[in-house]
């Protein structure tokens, strides 16, 4: 964050000195900057390359900076008005148009201005990521035999089999697929398994991610409701008969974004409702990982107790690591796993192998078990910290339930709060949240924000973003409103 912060400040001050450079003029030596402004080669070549791509520098290899030419002559306006007419008649359904809207997974992923706290990211802080393990991994992986080989089309056996025995039960390596990030895998799973027009039961709210997958794939997401000991049954059994849909989309463990998690109870009777309906279940377990230290034993995986293939199973290595680590791993029994690894060839060939090398490097190596303890710690404290700040200094948010896993908590706004207005307050105030309205398929049933407590530096600057939350809060909360 401070990184990012410097870069910015860098590319401002060289944006305001451009003036003193006749056009094609050259900008001082990356050394002279680094000098004169006290900061890395690496800020100076960043800071460089964010005002090349903004037209108003060239970088020239062994040569250096210069200020651009200006443009004498506006390009000529050019008409793309019929591509309107083509994206909207790909032929997908007439009632299920294919669209792909990005927006309620951007922002997790955008990073906020400078000096903004991110209570919105979706990762892990650069101060909780093994970076330094990563890096020792990565560094022997590219030392391996054949490391930079083309590896087996379903991933390197040593990491299916790591991954079989994470996800325990009958699964074996043969029935794992390596695949390129959790989001690559459910890609992969709804366009096996529904076709365009069909559609698919998924948890209400659930992961926007998961909802834009469906919809570009021309699918039609069904919400069925869930509360804190996961997904209602009787709801669950209720939509599969009136729309005869053959998938149901979950996150059993830690759900993103309510944290619940699916009771005992109901892990059978979601499995039953399923085989009955002739349905596949894919299982996104994406947070496991990152379980708090109170958090007590987990609960298996729901494909550890399936016999006959109604589980695909999809789990990463990203969130406990890095946004740039994406290895995960699809799994599945019976012909569906054919049809899963035919499509993954088709799009992407194979994951590349450094880094899968890289990955069972890490997950080999003594550091990977202790950064997995000093996470569960750390994520522990940090949600105490938001939970403790949001009840003294914003009691009008509900907090129905406080996660033992996963990186964030899900807030009730109280009824007649425009959510909107509060996230749009909330930046102006110096603070970055989640909407809520993304995260539902239909009509939401109240308005909702989702506060992150794993992209921040640590509980100061939880508490600071708290503080800026209470400030955005206090004219829009009823009851709250300055006379």
């Amino acid at each position: 964050m401070q990184e990012r912060s410097s870069v910015d400040e860098l590319a401002k001050q060289l944006r305001q000195e451009l003036d003193r450079y006749p056009a094609g003029g050259k900008l001082p030596s990356s050394r002279a900057l680094v000098e004169r402004f006290r900061v890395s080669p690496v800020t100076v070549s960043r800071a460089l390359a964010q005002l090349a791509a903004e037209g108003t520098v060239v970088t020239r290899p062994g040569a250096g900076a210069f200020r651009a030419q200006p443009r004498t002559t506006a390009p000529p306006a050019e008409d793309t008005s019929w591509q309107e007419v083509a994206l909207s008649a790909d032929g997908v359904s007439d009632l299920v148009p294919r669209t792909v809207d990005a927006s309620g997974v951007t922002v997790s992923l955008a990073a906020p201005p400078a000096g903004v706290i991110e209570f919105s990211g979706g990762y892990l802080h650069p101060s909780l990521q093994p970076e330094k393990a990563m890096a020792a991994a990565l560094a022997r992986a590219g030392r391996r035999p054949g490391a930079w080989g083309r590896p087996p089309l379903e991933g390197l056996p040593e990491l299916r089999e790591w991954f079989a025995r994470g996800i325990g039960g009958a699964i074996t390596a043969a029935e794992v697929l390596i695949t390129a990030g959790g989001q690559s895998a459910l890609t992969t799973a709804l366009r096996a398994l529904a076709p365009p027009g069909a559609p698919v039961l998924v948890e209400s709210p659930t992961y926007p991610g998961m909802l834009a997958i469906a919809r570009a794939a021309g699918l039609r997401p069904v919400p069925v409701p869930v509360d804190t000991d996961g997904v209602k049954p009787a709801l669950l059994a209720d939509a599969f008969r009136a729309t005869g849909a053959r998938v149901f989309v979950c996150q059993p463990l830690f759900q993103n974004p309510t944290g619940a998690v699916l009771s005992a109870e109901r892990r059978g009777e979601v499995l039953r409702i399923a085989r009955e309906a002739g349905a596949f279940v894919v299982e996104d377990d994406f947070i496991r990982r990152l379980v708090h230290e109170d958090a007590g034993p987990l609960p298996r995986p729901l494909a550890t107790d399936d016999a006959d293939g109604v589980v695909v199973h999809v789990c990463s290595l990203t969130k406990a690591t890095s946004p740039s680590f994406r290895v995960s791993a699809l799994a599945a029994r019976g012909p569906v796993l054919h049809r899963l690894r035919a499509i993954q060839v088709v799009d992407t060939f194979f994951v590349p192998r450094p880094l899968q090398e890289a990955a069972l490097e890490l997950v080999g190596s003594p550091a990977w078990t202790r950064h997995l303890r000093a996470i569960a710690a750390e994520l522990r404290a940090r949600r105490d910290a938001m939970t403790t700040a949001l009840r003294l200094e914003v009691p009008g948010l509900a907090l129905p339930h406080i996660p033992s896993g996963g990186y964030h908590l899900w807030l009730r706004l109280p009824d007649g709060t425009d959510e909107s207005a509060l996230v749009t307050a909330a930046l102006r105030a110096g603070v970055s949240v989640t909407p809520g309205r993304p995260y539902f398929s239909a009509e939401p049933p109240a308005g909702h924000i989702r506060l992150s407590f794993t992209a921040v530096a640590g509980t100061g600057e939880i508490a600071e973003g708290v503080r800026r939350l209470r400030t955005a809060c206090e004219p829009l909360l009823p009851g709250k409103r300055s006379t």
